[in-house]
């Protein structure tokens, strides 16, 4: 069985299962299948049949990955997102997907950081190109 998949230019690093923790009362645990892209982590319910709307977590909107912990059976994270929202997960101890989580997240972060850097060098430059430009239009 073909699981869900992310759009077209979003490069798939990794499908699967992972466990959610409800908003609900109870806080249960539900079963999610999730597309690990460059860009994001999609949740699918399992009972759409890949049909349903994904909850995406877009990469931009995430602040890190916290508070894991192993327990016997289960490892445990949170994914804190920029506005404070915490949301639980577990998975198998050996699925390691917290640190795949982790890793895809660092890179999104290292090259959101690289674009930054590099536009304001460019804005820096543009600026001094200027001011040179109008000095030497003042020269006598």
């Amino acid at each position: 069985m073909k699981g869900p998949s992310v759009g077209p230019a979003s490069e798939v690093i990794r499908e699967g299962e992972l466990e959610k923790r409800s908003d609900s009362l109870f806080q249960l645990w539900k079963k999610k299948q999730v597309v690990l892209s460059k860009e994001s982590l999609s949740l699918f319910s399992p009972e759409g049949g890949g049909k349903a709307r994904a909850k995406e977590l877009r990469f931009g909107s995430i602040q890190k990955v916290d508070c894991v912990e192993r327990t016997g059976k289960y490892v445990y994270f949170t994914i804190v997102t920029t506005d404070r929202k915490e949301i639980d997960f577990r998975c198998p101890g050996e699925s390691c997907w917290n640190a795949s989580i982790t890793m895809a997240l660092i890179d999104f972060q290292n090259k959101r950081a690289i674009q930054d850097f590099k536009s304001r060098q460019e804005a820096v430059e543009q600026a001094v190109a200027g001011s040179r430009d109008r000095r030497l239009a003042r020269a006598p």
